[in-house]
C-alpha cells in the first residue's frame, strides 16, 4: 500500500519547513544547550532508528510518523555534518563531496537493487530502506552545501538562500518545459532543500551582527514547529476526506 505522501506543492513547503527546522532544531540541542555535535548525532540518530522503524512497520500512509522521520533526518544531519566539517576539520566544500560520493553509492546500490528508482512508486521495504538512507545523507549533504554556500562563499544566509531558491525555480521551470527526468529533478529539489532549510534556518536564528533576524534558536525552532504542525494537521484533515466512504483503515 501506498506510505509515501503525493508530491505537490504542499510536500515541497513541509519539506522546507520540516528542514529548517531541522536546522534551529539540531543548533539548538549541539550549541545552545551545548551538547556538542558528537553527543547529538548519537542522540539524535538513535532518535531516527527508532522513528524509522516505526515508519517501516506501518502499513498506510500516516502524516506525523512520516513528517517525524524526515525531520528526525534533518536534526541529525545537521549535527553530523558540522561535526564532520567543524569538529572532525573536514570543512564544508570536502565534506560536502564526501556526502555527494556517500549518496552516489546509496543511488548506485538502489539503481541495481531492481527496485523502483520512481518514489511514487515504492511500495515494499528494501525499496522504502533505500528511500530512506537517500534522504539522510541527501539531508546531511544539504547542510554542508548550505554552510559553503553561507560561509565559504561570503553569499550570507540571506545570499546562500536567494542562489538556492533561483536554483529551485529553474528545476520548476525544468519539470514543465524540458523532458528531463521527473525523478531526476525530484531528488535535485530534495537535496537542495536542505540547504536551503539551513540557510533560511540560520537567517531565522543567527543574531543580526551575524546577517540573521535574531530569532535564536529556541524562537525559531518554536514558529517553524507550529507552522509544520498546521500543516501535518491540513494534510492528515486531507487524507481523512479522500478516503472513500465505508472504507476500512489497514491496522498499522
Amino acid at each position: 500500500m501506498k506510505k509515501l505522501p503525493e508530491i505537490t506543492l504542499v510536500f515541497w513547503i513541509m519539506k522546507i519547513a520540516a528542514t529548517t527546522l531541522g536546522e534551529t532544531g539540531g543548533d539548538l540541542l549541539a550549541q545552545t544547550m551545548g551538547v556538542g555535535y558528537a553527543v547529538s548525532s548519537v542522540v539524535l540518530f538513535t532518535v531516527f532508528l527508532a522513528s524509522l522503524a516505526a515508519q517501516l512497520c506501518v502499513k498506510r500512509f500516516h502524516p506525523v510518523l512520516y513528517w517525524t522521520v524526515i525531520l528526525s533526518t534533518s536534526t541529525a544531519g545537521t549535527t553530523m555534518s558540522d561535526f564532520m566539517n567543524r569538529t572532525a576539520g573536514l570543512g564544508y566544500l570536502r565534506g560536502a563531496l564526501v556526502l555527494i560520493s556517500a549518496l552516489g553509492a546509496v543511488f548506485a546500490v538502489w539503481r541495481f537493487s531492481g527496485r523502483p528508482f520512481d518514489v511514487t512508486r515504492v511500495t515494499d521495504l528494501r525499496g522504502e530502506s533505500l528511500y530512506w538512507t537517500a534522504i539522510l545523507f541527501s539531508n546531511t549533504l544539504g547542510t554542508s552545501l548550505g554552510d559553503f554556500l553561507a560561509d565559504d562563499t561570503r553569499l550570507g544566509f540571506g545570499g546562500g538562500a536567494t542562489v538556492i531558491g533561483g536554483l529551485m525555480i529553474l528545476i520548476v521551470l525544468a519539470r514543465y518545459c524540458t523532458p528531463v527526468s521527473v525523478t531526476l529533478l525530484f531528488w535535485v529539489a530534495f537535496v537542495l532543500t536542505r540547504p536551503l532549510g539551513a540557510t533560511t534556518g540560520d537567517l531565522f536564528s543567527k543574531p543580526v551582527a551575524k546577517g540573521g533576524l535574531g530569532y535564536g534558536t529556541i524562537g525559531a525552532s518554536l514558529i517553524l514547529t507550529t507552522v509544520l504542525l498546521i500543516l501535518i494537521a491540513y494534510q492528515a484533515r486531507r487524507g481523512r476526506v479522500r478516503r472513500p466512504r465505508g472504507s476500512v483503515a489497514t491496522p498499522s
